[in-house]
């Protein structure tokens, strides 16, 4: 089961180079700009936004889904000026299982920027969670996703067909799981 303190108050991370925090309604500009970015969202389940509203009603999800304990998502940011770059995070399925999700400003891509943010919350879904498996679905064409699951240890248990349904069509989804049993050998 969640823990107590990871229950209640926001747990913040802290890597060699990264804030992974909460987001608040002032970093809506910040995450605008990630999301503004097409090639951000090409593999997401949404539009890129077209108003800072619209950020504000996701920072507000995601605090809900927290708050709810359906989920949590932290915001990244890098130490030197906390502005956030992007976010990571899980969907609970059950006590035990989760969805990994990310995603990250375009202009910080192939810097190792999410596996350092994205081996601390593996870590914290394992310890602090208690999770025994942690999942990701990845579009099939997303192969630097692909790539950072299989460096990160997942491994991929096959092809889920037209199991997603985003832009006005179907989509076939690649499933990667993580165990806590592997991650820990």
């Amino acid at each position: 089961m969640i823990s107590d303190s990871a229950k209640s108050q926001f747990p913040q991370l802290e890597t060699k180079n990264l804030i992974l925090r909460a987001t608040n309604l002032s970093d809506a500009e910040a995450i605008f700009q990630v999301f503004a970015n097409e090639d951000v969202t090409k593999y997401h389940d949404l539009e890129p936004p077209t108003s800072i509203e619209q950020v504000k009603g996701l920072i507000n999800r995601r605090s809900e889904r927290f708050q709810t304990k359906q989920g949590i998502r932290w915001g990244i940011a890098k130490k030197n000026d906390n502005v956030i770059i992007g976010s990571c995070g899980y969907r609970y399925k059950n006590p035990f299982l989760a969805e990994l999700g990310y995603e990250l400003a375009k202009a910080h891509w192939r810097q190792g920027i999410m596996t350092e943010a994205l081996f601390a919350v593996i870590e914290f879904g394992f310890q602090a969670i208690a999770l025994n498996r942690i999942e990701a679905m990845v579009m099939l064409e997303n192969t630097a996703s692909v790539k950072l699951l299989q460096k990160l240890g997942f491994l991929e248990e096959g092809i889920l067909r037209e199991y997603g349904y985003w832009k006005g069509q179907f989509h076939d989804l690649r499933i990667f799981s993580l165990l806590k049993k592997d991650y820990h050998n």
